[in-house]
């Protein structure tokens, strides 16, 4: 009894102590091209754990692969996260409480945690050359076999668990290229945890032995990645679901070094919107959507990226956000503050998510409509100069009635581009409604419109109104062509808004032409 009671006094101590922990969390790129939106998506549900946990969001960069990587890359990282709104609290250059956050400014302290294994028995040297070691795999394969470095051959290759340890040092004092790989344990099932996939069994015996170290004097992914986040103290680690493999490695280096482990949690994949797999930056092309948060240019060309499509970014997060998550209810538009607010891991499904560019429009559309017609008016001013628009109008009030209808600022020229200039063509199938007796009528509207004083778009529509209901004649006969005289073909907001904003000058004009051309 006294026993049971100390069991429970202890279980209830460690989980007092991991509740009291400090949650933080990061996200880890490496910089070898842009940020996939897939990445993106973890960097944002890490940075809603972190906020709804009172935690810490923290970035590093994991540089050890030094072939792949690429100049930019982590300028570009920096900046997409920044642009998002979702930049981290700890970073490289920013309150580097376990600094540096770039693993090749690390790699000093690598060395000494492989020697660590080495010396417990965790890991061993491997002295196989790539030659051997490819001559093996076609051995394999020619026997129909593949090729597996792990518990059952690792003592029959070039390793310091077959050599002394006088003949290992040796070899190493000689300049031999090595690498450290680590020593899989042989018949066990690791029953492990993961907090979106609940509990999941691996087999050792399946399992290769992962290089640790290599031999140009740098870790790998795995060996960096487990001290640095120890060292760092990650408490969580939220990843793709691609690292799902390396669960069991990661847990066995933890255990290997008497280190407790993070809590794991892996998100499901982005899908591509048709057909099945992945989403990648080919389906982006095909479709004529980004895949990247910002534009990437190399010299191969120019990946389109969502800030230079015109999107917001509080519409990117929250499209993202619901890629794989929601809050229970039918809410669809969050604020970011909302989504740390009600952000739960055990929300978030197993089930990839699949991408849908239709929806990602639909949000920013939904963005764009909460904005002030002032603020989306300065944003249309640069593509109005760019047009080589000089305008007197009233650009707040234009964007005012025409952003129902857009779902991106760069909608605004093809949705008003007739208020700045006249247009040059009708079209076809509106002009049919261009009758025998258009012209005169439109020369009476003319002279309706000449003698209004209050050109304002109320007084103008109950004026015209009353002159064709005292004159008899049908809405259709001119309200029809009067709109295409202006616009050029029957679109565009309510005609005396039109109207009123490019003036009784301008319409008299319009209308003349139209009667000149039609």
């Amino acid at each position: 009894m006294k026993l049971k009671l100390i069991f429970e006094i202890v279980s209830l101590q460690q989980i007092l102590l991991k509740m009291s922990k400090q949650v933080r969390v990061r996200f880890a790129p490496s910089p070898t091209g842009p940020l996939h939106i897939g990445g993106v998506r973890t960097a944002l549900f890490n940075y809603l754990f972190a906020k709804k946990n009172n935690g810490v969001f923290y970035l590093r960069i994991e540089d050890t692969d030094q072939n792949r990587f690429v100049p930019g890359a982590e300028e570009y990282i920096m900046e997409a996260l920044d642009w998002l709104g979702i930049a981290p609290s700890e970073t490289v250059g920013k309150n580097e409480k376990f600094g540096p956050y770039r693993q090749s400014e690390r790699k000093h302290l690598y060395k000494q945690y492989a020697d660590q294994l080495i010396n417990s028995g965790w890991a061993y040297y491997a002295f196989d050359t790539a030659e051997a070691l490819d001559a093996h795999r076609k051995q394999h394969e020619a026997e129909g076999k593949t090729f597996i470095y792990n518990w059952h051959n690792r003592e029959k290759l070039d390793t310091s668990l077959v050599l002394s340890k006088e003949a290992t040092e040796k070899r190493i004092a000689a300049g031999e290229d090595y690498v450290i790989r680590f020593k899989t344990p042989v018949n066990e099932t690791l029953h492990l945890h993961d907090i979106i996939r609940g509990d999941i069994k691996f087999e050792t015996n399946l399992l290769d032995d992962k290089v640790l170290f290599k031999s140009d004097g740098m870790p790998t992914y795995h060996l960096a990645n487990i001290v640095d986040d120890h060292l760092m103290e990650t408490s969580h680690v939220i990843r793709g679901e691609e690292w799902l493999p390396s669960m069991p490695l990661h847990s066995l280096l933890y255990k290997a070094f008497g280190w407790e482990a993070p809590e794991f949690a892996h998100l499901p994949l982005i899908l591509k919107p048709i057909g099945n797999g992945k989403l990648s930056k080919r389906d982006g092309d095909k479709m004529g959507f980004p895949v990247f948060p910002l534009e990437w240019k190399t010299e191969e060309g120019i990946s389109s990226g969502y800030r230079e499509k015109g999107f917001f970014p509080v519409a990117v997060v929250n499209f993202l956000a619901l890629l794989g998550w929601n809050d229970g209810t039918d809410q669809e538009l969050f604020s970011l503050e909302e989504l740390a607010e009600k952000f739960d891991l055990n929300r978030v499904h197993k089930a990839g998510a699949k991408f849908d560019p239709e929806k990602n429009k639909w949000f920013n559309h939904q963005y764009l409509q909460k904005q002030s017609d002032e603020s989306l008016a300065n944003a249309f001013a640069p593509i109005l100069v760019e047009k080589g628009i000089s305008t007197a109008l009233d650009v707040t009030k234009i964007v005012s009635l025409i952003k129902e209808r857009a779902n991106f600022v760069s909608d605004f020229w093809d949705l008003a581009d007739y208020f700045f200039v006249a247009p040059t063509s009708y079209d076809e199938k509106a002009a049919k409604n261009w009758k025998e007796e258009t012209p005169n009528l439109m020369q009476q509207l003319i002279s309706v419109l000449e003698n209004i004083g209050d050109f304002t778009s109320v007084n103008i529509e109950t004026i015209v109104k009353d002159w064709m209901t005292k004159n008899e004649i049908g809405m259709g006969k001119v309200m029809q062509p009067f709109r295409l005289s202006l616009v050029g073909a029957l679109k565009g907001p309510h005609l005396f808004d039109i109207v009123e904003l490019i003036g009784k000058e301008e319409t008299i004009k319009r209308l003349e032409k139209a009667i000149a051309t039609l």
